[in-house]
């Protein structure tokens, strides 16, 4: 690892300070931390925007893609529905 001199607020400094996991790991493995964090959430960040960017629009929302098709089908009456369908699905209703 390589030793770097940053420049705090005194305020901010304080309030890392007080954190549990800085008295218990050290400020730096913290700092670290929080830095490895930051940096990932921007990666994520990042690929997110291009893939909005690369794709925008192209693919539509599945509500406008399904639009229309709940008229399409038919759907058998609660009591019988199974001899409704025996012919063609083989249901044996017993």
């Amino acid at each position: 690892m390589k030793a770097i001199r940053v420049t705090f607020d005194e305020a901010l400094l304080e309030r890392i300070d007080h954190l549990p996991e800085v008295r218990e790991r050290g400020r730096s493995a913290v700092l670290r931390e929080a830095a490895t964090a930051y940096l990932d959430r921007k990666r994520a960040d990042d690929i997110a925007r291009r893939y909005r960017e690369g794709y925008g629009d192209a693919f539509p929302p599945i509500e406008d893609e399904l639009a229309g098709w709940s008229s399409q089908g038919a759907w058998p009456e609660e009591q019988g529905s199974c001899r409704a369908l025996a012919s063609a699905t083989g249901c044996d209703s017993g």
